[in-house]
């Protein structure tokens, strides 16, 4: 076959023109990136070769070779692992394969260390080569198979893919090295730059150098030495290596279990939030390896949902070789593992509340998904409830549930939680104003999750959790701070004004009701118990979302104000007329409007108002 040209996929021509333009701070990495790949590769075929013995048969142990040649100026990187075909290498190295590259795309920000740790968590580190190398040769063979291929580019718009033959199974990436970085040409910096970032890589790192041939790392899997031999660096470039981050763990578990299931467990939690961590099909990122065989990194249901965020390991004897993926789904093997992982990062995490300040990193990155725990996780949801944090009315930083009770008045017996858009703007809720004049703290919950986890943890510590803005509240049990109230509307007064208010509004309210939740406030809008939230009914919209609750609210109006006792006055003498019946609609488009809503007819509201300041000016 001759030698085809083809151009880059578009999004890899904006990954190179980053890569090499504007990304990395340290060029050292590229050398790191194409360790890891081999590495990888080394991985694939191993687990391969379970099922098919002879696909791996005549080249030796694995192993990844490096040659750098100074009077070439070239550095050479090759493995004996799985290969690539040519299609493999057109949809490898010319296209960005995984799914989503136009999101991955949006989510570069133009900060360098920020787009280094998505542009490696994408899994595209392979471009980081052209950072140092003018052209960059790539010679492969699949293993299985005969014919060889040779992928060719400068990294300008361009590759060129041809057969080649006397090619050895696995991948040989050449790199033509820029004039700038002929240094990678030297034993010297080759053998530092792998020490520092690849000497955890289990398999042999091999340097062949002016007829010398050097192993230059440990090749032993980090996960199965003694803890107390593994340093810290070692620990963060282990855990830079798996999830293609630059950041530092924020916190690193590994520990043997033993008894009915054995298995090795080395878990990282992230310092930095990942870019895609609220993307639909974002797992948690675990390697699962048989007697330190990789197997896969395909386990979605390894580690619950709500810890999507943890990288890690597990090693285990308990399997079979050539366990399948269908397999995988069904064995309660790793349905013990998990729930043993699961408890012991939930308790790793209870240690870590010890220390407020650092606790507190872990929960901006990460505690709106741990969140989704107490909604998902019926068996470890009050363990998640414990190292939940939360804004309240009292407090400027977040407190935790203990907290929040260990601050409650005498006979109070639930937990008040008010949901929305925005912490500033909630805080100024007329909802919460008869808690504020009772000294009640309540909850301001902000996230999305938040509509949903209170539905199953209904109690914590005997206490039930409620929400302030469903439900008809009764607040007479509890003193007010200051004992000086005004005067309540009489009765009569308020049931004249409550069926002209219902007669205005119509339909979209369920009813007219007067509310001990109000002090400051004429009127506000609540749901009934058991009905989504107004807050609620507005992300579902938002996300065209079917409501399942009826969509109409009560409209609560405060007895001790005086607009309200003073149109409820005017009422009873008769006065029904235009002038009362915007002043009400008016009253009922605030309400709406405090509650984040837009009004059924904005020009009219407006109307309204400009006729009703009239009228005040005289004019």
């Amino acid at each position: 076959m001759s030698e085809e040209k083809m151009e880059f996929q578009a999004e890899v021509g904006k990954v190179l023109d980053i890569v090499v333009n504007a990304l990395y701070s340290n060029t050292d990495v590229f050398l790191r990136e194409l360790i890891s790949n081999a590495s990888d590769a080394c991985d694939k075929l191993r687990y391969a070769a379970i099922v098919k013995p002879d696909i791996a048969k005549g080249d030796g142990e694995f192993k990844i070779n490096i040659i750098p040649d100074k009077e070439a100026k070239t550095l050479t990187i090759s493995d004996n692992g799985i290969g690539m075909n040519r299609e493999d290498l057109i949809k490898d190295l010319g296209s960005i394969g995984k799914s989503g590259s136009a999101e991955f795309l949006n989510n570069l920000t133009g900060d360098k260390q920020k787009d280094a740790t998505i542009i490696g968590q994408f899994g595209v580190g392979f471009y980081s080569a052209f950072m140092v190398a003018e052209k960059v040769e790539v010679r492969s063979r699949k293993a299985g198979e005969d014919q060889g291929w040779l992928w060719s580019s400068t990294g300008r718009g361009i590759f060129t893919i041809s057969e080649e033959e006397n090619v050895s199974r696995g991948t040989q990436v050449k790199l033509f090295l820029k004039k700038d970085f002929e240094k990678f040409a030297e034993a010297g910096d080759v053998r530092t730059i792998v020490r520092q970032f690849s000497d955890h890589i289990s398999f042999p790192v091999v340097m062949n150098y002016l007829g010398e041939t050097e192993t230059i790392n440990q090749a032993t899997a980090l996960w199965t030495r003694n803890k107390a031999e593994i340093t810290e660096k070692e620990y963060s470039d282990f855990y830079r290596h798996i999830s293609n981050a630059f950041d530092e763990p924020w916190d690193t578990l590994h520990y043997k279990a033993e008894g009915t299931i054995e298995y090795t467990a080395l878990m990282f939690i992230p310092s930095k939030t990942p870019f895609d961590i609220f993307q639909p099909d974002r797992n948690a990122k675990i390697q699962l390896y048989v007697n330190r065989v990789f197997i896969t990194d395909q386990t979605p249901d390894m580690m619950p949902n709500y810890l999507r965020f943890v990288q890690g390991i597990i090693d285990t004897k308990e399997l079979p070789l050539n366990v399948s993926r269908e397999m995988l789904q069904k064995t309660p093997v790793l349905t013990k593992i998990k729930s043993g992982v699961v408890r012991r990062i939930l308790g790793e995490l209870k240690k870590k509340t010890e220390n407020t300040e650092d606790y507190l990193k872990f929960w901006n990155a990460f505690g709106t998904v741990l969140k989704e725990g107490l909604f998902e996780d019926s068996v470890n949801r009050d363990e998640i409830a414990d190292l939940c944090r939360f804004n309240s009315t009292e407090s400027e930083g977040v407190i935790s549930l203990s907290e929040y009770i260990s601050r409650m008045k005498p006979d109070q017996k639930s937990i008040y939680y008010i949901t929305g858009d925005n912490l500033s703007v909630l805080r100024n809720n007329p909802q919460l104003e008869g808690f504020a004049a009772r000294g009640i703290e309540v909850l301001l919950l902000t996230d999305p999750i938040d509509e949903f986890w209170p539905q199953s943890l209904t109690q914590y510590k005997e206490k039930t959790i409620k929400s302030i803005q469903m439900g008809a509240l009764d607040l007479k049990d509890f003193s007010l701070l200051n004992e000086t109230k005004e005067e309540k509307c009489l009765e009569d007064d308020l049931t004249l004004l409550k069926e002209l208010a219902k007669e205005v509004i119509g339909d979209e309210i369920k009813e007219v009701r007067t509310t001990e939740r109000l002090t400051k406030s004429p009127v506000a809008l609540s749901s009934g118990d058991g009905e989504c939230s107004i807050h609620l009914e507005r992300m579902m919209r938002q996300h065209n979302q079917p409501i399942l609750y009826s969509s109409t609210h009560y409209f609560d109006i405060n007895p001790y104000h005086p607009l309200i006792k003073l149109l409820a006055k005017k009422i009873k003498l008769g006065e029904k007329g235009d002038d009362i019946k915007s002043m009400i609609q008016i009253l009922y488009d605030q309400a709406k409007i405090i509650e984040g809503e837009a009004v059924s007819n904005p020009a009219g509201f407006s109307n309204k108002v400009t006729d009703l300041m009239l009228k005040v000016l005289n004019l």
